[in-house]
Order: structure tokens, then sequence, then C-alpha cells
């Protein structure tokens, strides 16, 4: 069942979630203070293009420089990359075979609003952290 929601999410909305993400990595590893935040972007977009069998848990490890680092990549691109998740699963909350894609993009925002101090990780295994 992941992959047939995943293929139907790659086809509706994950291809282009990717291209954002790839876009805004892309133009922050322009500077080298940016490379951490498009390496983000690039990890992220990963998630966003095959989403269904993974998910997003905090990392215990994380302190103060990802709490700052969030506050500049939402400024810099956290809220651009959140209003396409949203725009796309109100888009997909339209059509009764969109909803569950819609809320999966929903579950994406926060990720894709504060992406530091969090690891990507099966979601057999949602406790296993670095």
């Amino acid at each position: 069942m992941k992959t047939v929601l995943n293929v139907i999410w790659l086809v509706l909305c994950g291809f282009w979630m990717f291209l954002g993400y790839l876009l805004a990595g892309v133009l922050l590893c322009i500077t080298v203070i940016g490379i951490p935040f498009g390496l983000a972007a690039f990890r992220i977009g990963v998630y966003a293009l095959w989403p269904f069998g993974q998910t997003v848990v905090e990392r215990r490890d994380a302190g103060a420089p990802s709490c700052i680092g969030n506050v500049l990549w939402l400024v810099l691109a956290g809220w651009w990359l959140a209003l396409g998740h949203i725009a796309t699963g109100i888009a997909l909350c339209l059509t009764i075979i969109g909803i569950p894609l819609g809320i999966a993009n929903f579950k994406l925002i926060p990720v894709s609003l504060l992406p530091l101090g969090k690891e990507i990780v099966p979601s057999d295994q949602p406790f296993a952290t670095r």
C-alpha cells in the first residue's frame, strides 16, 4: 500500500515539492553559510518525494544551534515551502481520492518550517536515532 500511495503522491505533488526543495537547496548552497540549510533542504526534498513509509522524529542531541538555525531557515526558505505544502494540500483535499495525500501534505508543514533538529527514519523504526 505504501508503494501505491508513494506513486500517486509522486505524480500528483511529490515531484513538484521535490523541485521546490531542490531549488531552495541550490540557492542556499551558493553561500558557504547556507550549506547546512541547503543540505537540510535536500534531505527533506527526498522525504517529500517519497514520504510514505518514513516518519520524522526529534533528535535528542540537537541543541541551541539547531534552534537558531531553524529561525534562519524559517525566514529564508521555510515559509515558502510551507506555503507550497498548504496549496497542494488544499488542492488535493478537493477530491475524495486526494484527501489522504492532502493530509500527508499538511503533516509535512512542521518539518518544512523547522527542519533542523529532526531526523527522517523508516516508519517501522520511529525511535531509532543516532
